[in-house]
C-alpha cells in the first residue's frame, strides 16, 4: 500500500529519504488502514544521545520511520555523499496531520507539555482544527502514566502526540504504542509553539536553515544543546571515511 522508503544510515540511525509531502501521505494511508506506526523525529541531538545510550539507540531504531528533524541530519547526509531531499519536521509533520485530521474527521490524544501550555491548547485545538476530534488531553507533569494509557486505550484515537522531550517520549510511545492500531509521534516542543507560548522562527530564517540560530538568539541557554554539532559532525565525518576505505 505505503511506498517503502530507501534510508541514508546517520550513525546508525536509518533515515527516510522522501519529501516532506510523500511521508505525510503515507502516514495518512498508515492511519486510515489502521497500521500501528512509531515515527521519530530526529535532530543531530537526539543522533548523540542515541550514539552514547544502547538502549535508547536501539528503542529508536525500532521505530517504523525516523525523519531528518533539523537541518544538521541533511548535512550529514551530504557528509556520507547520500543528500536527503529536505528537513522533514515534527512541528510540520504535526500541523500538517491536524488539518487533514480536521478536514476528514479524524481523531487525536495529546500528551505532554506544561499545564498552561495544554489549557492554552484546549482553547486552540477547537478553534484552529473544527473537525478535529480530541480524544484526550493531558499535560507532562506525571509520575505515574496508568491513567492516560487506560484513556488512550479507552478512545482509540487514530493518533498520539507525545511532547515530553527525548528520551521520556520515545520511551513511552515504545512501552505503549500496542495499544492502539494509530499513529503514535514524539513531538518535542511542538505544543509550545502550537499553543503560542513559543514563537516559531519566521520564513526567512527556516528557508535559509538558520531556524536553530533563531531559536538560539531567542533562548540563549539553547547553546548547551548546539554544541553537540560539532562533535556530531566529527563522528558522521568518521563514518564517512570507514565507508570509503
Amino acid at each position: 500500500m505505503q511506498p517503502s522508503f530507501s534510508t541514508v544510515t546517520v550513525l546508525d540511525l536509518p533515515f527516510v529519504k522522501t519529501t516532506a509531502a510523500n511521508f505525510q501521505q503515507t502516514i495518512q494511508q498508515r492511519i486510515i488502514a489502521q497500521q500501528n506506526t512509531f515515527v521519530v523525529t530526529a535532530n543531530p541531538e537526539i543522533v548523540m544521545y542515541a550514539h552514547h545510550n544502547p538502549a535508547y539507540k536501539q528503542l529508536v531504531q525500532s521505530a517504523d520511520f525516523i525523519t531528518p528533524d533539523g537541518i544538521g541530519i541533511l548535512d550529514g547526509a551530504k557528509i556520507l555523499k547520500q543528500p536527503l531531499p529536505e528537513r522533514i519536521t515534527g512541528f510540520d509533520t504535526l500541523i500538517r496531520l491536524l488539518q487533514w485530521a480536521s478536514d476528514h474527521h479524524r481523531s487525536a490524544y495529546f500528551v505532554g507539555a506544561k499545564p498552561e501550555v495544554i489549557a492554552a491548547l484546549k482553547q486552540k485545538l477547537p478553534r484552529d482544527y473544527p473537525g478535529l476530534i480530541i480524544a484526550g488531553i493531558h499535560d507532562g507533569y506525571f509520575k505515574d502514566d496508568t491513567a492516560i494509557i487506560a484513556d488512550i486505550q479507552r478512545t482509540q484515537p487514530d493518533m498520539v502526540f507525545a511532547a515530553l522531550g527525548f528520551p521520556k517520549q520515545e520511551e513511552f510511545v515504545a512501552t505503549h504504542r500496542h495499544m492502539t492500531k494509530g499513529l503514535w509521534m514524539g513531538v518535542g516542543g511542538s505544543f509550545d509553539v502550537l499553543a503560542g507560548a513559543v514563537d516559531r522562527a519566521p520564513k526567512f530564517w527556516q528557508d535559509h536553515h538558520l531556524e536553530w540560530f533563531y531559536r538560539t538568539v531567542k533562548e540563549p541557554k539553547r547553546l548547551k544543546r548546539i554544541a553537540v554539532i560539532p562533535h556530531y559532525l566529527h563522528l558522521v565525518r568518521q563514518q564517512a571515511k570507514r565507508q570509503r576505505s
